[in-house]
């Protein structure tokens, strides 16, 4: 893998999740994805999106860092938008927070296959 490709690739990917373009997550994303150790393939990877979407309905990523080191790349997520209900344990109910998610991605064959990622809960904690 070219490592200027690694990061367009990597930004491709970021704008097919901002689309909501389920259809072409495959062109991203392994068969044999894993997320933070649990194995659970393309379906999996998709539903844990689309119920994302589904909790965050302006829900919108905004790449603030990025790191290649192929073939992995490291991203800190930014995120300033407003949770419906209970969001990772915490009574958000629709008020507008902002938070970081900090990922590394693994890619295999220009696809994403594991990924690890951990989200700011404290700064969300703070701001209810």
């Amino acid at each position: 893998m070219i490592e200027t490709r690694l990061p367009a690739l990597y930004r491709d990917y970021i704008a097919c999740l901002n689309r909501q373009d389920w259809l072409a997550l495959g062109q991203f994303v392994h068969d044999d994805a894993i997320h933070n150790g649990q194995r659970l393939g393309l379906p999996g990877y998709r539903a844990m999106l689309e119920r994302d979407f589904a909790q965050i309905p302006d829900l919108y990523f905004n790449v603030q860092l990025l790191v290649c080191d192929p073939p992995f790349i490291a991203s800190r997520l930014q995120f300033d938008c407003t949770p419906s209900g209970v969001f990772l344990g915490l009574p958000v109910n629709g008020k507008r927070v902002s938070f970081a998610e900090n990922v590394f991605y693994e890619f295999r064959a220009d696809k994403i296959k594991e990924v690890r990622s951990v989200i700011d809960k404290a700064a969300i904690e703070a701001q209810l």
